[in-house]
């Protein structure tokens, strides 16, 4: 029964991710015409810092390795197989992992669905000049991070733990 919960968390956060994502990217093509921006009324004084625009992306992640449809559409085939290979194996009680692992899920899924049917990813989010992204875009990078912070939280608690038992040997000899 665990097991099947984890599960459901990890597609639960998946496919939050991939419906926000897919929301988002209809909403754009739909409302603001290839190339343009947009912005609520009223917050025109944001637009030098944060915009929305229409832009597509047939590279990677903030507009990296242009034209590389196919490879990528191969890379996320791949990245969706290990992470539904490697989940089983993860301590059920490491929440952080298992969240990580499914906005990884949800972001590889959401642009893989825009390869698939447009050969093309639909990106939106413009920040100052940082390369235009999307939601599958931004959960990617905050799974990466969050695994990364759940390593480091690992590290820290295996050194102290080596610590604590090299003290008790010295206590003891």
């Amino acid at each position: 029964m665990y097991k099947l919960k984890n599960l459901l968390w990890l597609l639960g956060v998946a496919a939050f991710s991939v419906a926000l994502d897919q929301w988002t990217k209809q909403w754009v093509r739909t409302n603001v015409a290839y190339g343009e921006q947009w912005l609520p009324d009223g917050l025109n004084w944001l637009a030098p810092y944060a915009r929305i625009v229409h832009w597509y992306n047939s590279g990677a992640a903030f507009g990296m390795f242009q034209n590389g449809n196919l490879v990528f559409t191969i890379l996320a085939f791949v990245v969706v197989g290990v992470i539904l290979y490697y989940f089983p194996s993860v301590d059920e009680s490491d929440w952080l992992l298992k969240s990580a692992m499914g906005l990884q899920l949800g972001g590889a899924i959401g642009n893989l669905i825009d390869r698939l049917l447009m050969q093309k990813v639909t990106d939106f989010i413009s920040i100052g000049n940082f390369p235009v992204f999307n939601i599958a875009d931004a959960s990617i990078s905050v799974g990466v991070a969050l695994l990364l912070f759940d390593i480091w939280i690992k590290e820290r608690a295996e050194k102290k733990a080596l610590l604590s038992s090299a003290e008790t040997v010295e206590e003891g000899s």
